[in-house]
């Protein structure tokens, strides 16, 4: 998340040991646990790299965000769900993007997220939107490198905070598909790969 690791990079069990202090063995164990989150891929000849994520893949994760998450808020606030840790989050969110520090403000956001729709009251939606996290995470961080646009962001977190507290589901709902939306939207053409659009036409083509 803070980018040492570079996309694409190779991550040597034995090196990733030394650095941390540990011996290959639960460092091999920590890689398969990043791959089936989503981090790392896994290649026979390769061996572990940092992901690469193109466009194709984060707007996937992001399309599922756009159907999944504005519901399961929406629900939260329907079932008068406490708000009090999101607004807590919110001050960690500010202070890594105030700070400049993309990986605090990344990790400080997927809390956010995570404490608007927790109160669903679906355990399922609940545990397939944590699925989505920590490749969410990545994005956001390669995003803003691509575009630098978090104190934006916190403004829109601030907004949809407050639709939820006040009770307005459909404001709240509105603006956090929109949140979602306009940030792939933002980044995509940054990204490897082309993005496509439900019309067929390939997004930057023109």
């Amino acid at each position: 998340m803070s980018g040492e690791f570079g996309p694409g990079e190779t991550l040597v069990e034995a090196e990733v040991g030394a650095l941390l202090g540990v011996s290959k063995t639960p460092v091999r164990e920590a890689l398969r646990s990043l791959a089936g989150s989503g981090l790392v891929t896994m290649s026979t000849y390769k061996g572990a790299a940092v992901r690469v994520m193109d466009a194709e893949s984060a707007c996937a994760v992001y399309d599922l965000r756009a159907l999944l998450e504005p519901e399961a808020v929406r629900r939260a606030v329907e079932r008068g769900a406490d708000f009090a840790d999101a607004r807590q989050v919110l001050a960690g969110v500010e202070t890594g993007a105030a700070a400049g520090d993309r990986a605090k403000a990344s990790l400080a956001n997927r809390l956010f997220h995570r404490a608007l729709y927790a109160g669903c009251g679906n355990p399922l939606l609940v545990e397939v939107l944590d699925g989505l996290r920590d490749q969410a995470a990545l994005i956001t961080v390669t995003g803003w490198g691509i575009s630098p646009t978090w104190q934006g962001e916190a403004a829109e977190h601030r907004a949809i905070l407050n639709a939820a507290e006040s009770g307005n589901t459909r404001q709240t709902e509105h603006l956090l598909r929109k949140h979602i939306t306009d940030f792939i939207d933002r980044i995509a053409f940054g990204l490897s790969g082309a993005r496509t659009t439900e019309t067929g036409d390939p997004k930057g083509a023109r």
